[in-house]
């Protein structure tokens, strides 16, 4: 007769201590899950901004790089060198100045370049909506306003768009045509930006946006670009003895009406383009109680969003050049 080998099942004691032993390997799965995850999330929000910023300070600078190119026209653009100019664009931008809209007229010196902090949500005539910066934080933003032609020749012509035809001598703006009758002249497309922030309300956050103002159908319209472009701040180069060399930074807010008429005697050489950005979303489990410095702007914060901040020297090589 065979007997059968008694069979016995795990003790209690066994069973516990199988069961802590899964419970600490489950905690450390789940520790490295979770440090992953966050991880994973930082890198992606961090991404984000640096994306988002590293685009609106290129699109500034390159902006600003073109700002006073007026094709084969050699010279300062005002009334007396333009045989004809257009009505002014419906919304049309007016900074400060007598001679600061989308085209020069014949009073005072045409500004191609002008820009100011914003106090007040109607910064400018075109803008009501202007994200104003807090008393308390001094987190204040800029408007800017640049004028220029695109870079290469019209080849085609849109009605709603403007045309700048120049020879060296003379030229002509035309809404949606070329000068046919100017000799030795070649047509290019005139532009006209405005840059600033606002706010807009997605869900119950309040999100801020660079808006960008440009000449379509006629109109000067505001489209939002980039978001969780939270300031805008620009520092203005000035040559203030004539010798080709930047003597001070000077910050819109301080800058003087000789300074933006940028002539022979005071002219703006460069600009420090500064971009603050921050995530859509705050993060809870996240403070942020950084200080940033914005030329001669220091904010400091203490919430719970990302920011990266953004700078940029751009060198304005149009400024008091004679031709191209």
């Amino acid at each position: 007769m065979i007997r059968k080998k008694q069979q016995y099942g795990f003790s209690l004691i066994e069973i516990f201590v199988a069961l802590a032993v899964g419970l600490f390997l489950f905690a450390g799965v789940m520790s490295i899950f979770v440090g992953m995850r966050t991880t994973t999330g930082e890198t992606s929000d961090y991404g984000e901004l640096q994306e988002n910023g590293r685009f609106a300070v290129s699109l500034l600078t390159d902006d600003l790089l073109r700002q006073s190119f007026w094709g084969d026209y050699s010279g300062t653009l005002d009334r007396a060198s333009l045989q004809a100019v257009p009505d002014a664009p419906t919304n049309d931008c007016s900074g400060d100045g007598v001679n600061n809209a989308t085209f020069p007229v014949a009073v005072g010196h045409f500004r191609a370049l002008w820009g100011d902090t914003v106090t007040t949500a109607n910064i400018m005539d075109c803008i009501t909506d202007a994200r104003v910066g807090s008393n308390t934080l001094k987190d204040y933003s800029d408007v800017i306003q640049i004028k220029r032609v695109i870079a290469n020749p019209a080849t085609a012509f849109t009605a709603g768009s403007y045309y700048l035809t120049t020879n060296v001598n003379i030229g002509t703006i035309l809404n949606g045509a070329a000068d046919a009758t100017l000799n030795n002249a070649r047509s290019w497309e005139y532009q006209h930006h405005v840059y600033y922030v606002r706010e807009d309300s997605q869900g119950s956050e309040k999100v801020p946006v660079l808006m960008q103002g440009r000449l379509v159908n006629s109109s000067m319209r505001f489209e939002p670009i980039i978001d969780g472009i939270e300031i805008i701040r620009f520092m203005y180069g000035v040559d203030t003895d004539s010798d080709g060399i930047v003597n001070a930074f000077v910050s819109a807010d301080n800058m003087t009406n000789e300074d933006w008429n940028n002539e022979a005697n005071r002219q703006i050489l460069a600009v420090k383009v500064y971009v603050l950005v921050r995530n859509i979303l705050p993060d809870v489990k996240y403070t942020n109680t950084n200080t940033y410095t914005l030329g001669d702007l220091d904010v400091t914060f203490n919430d719970n969003y990302r920011r990266l901040l953004f700078s940029s020297t751009v060198t304005l090589y149009n400024a008091g050049v004679d031709a191209w």
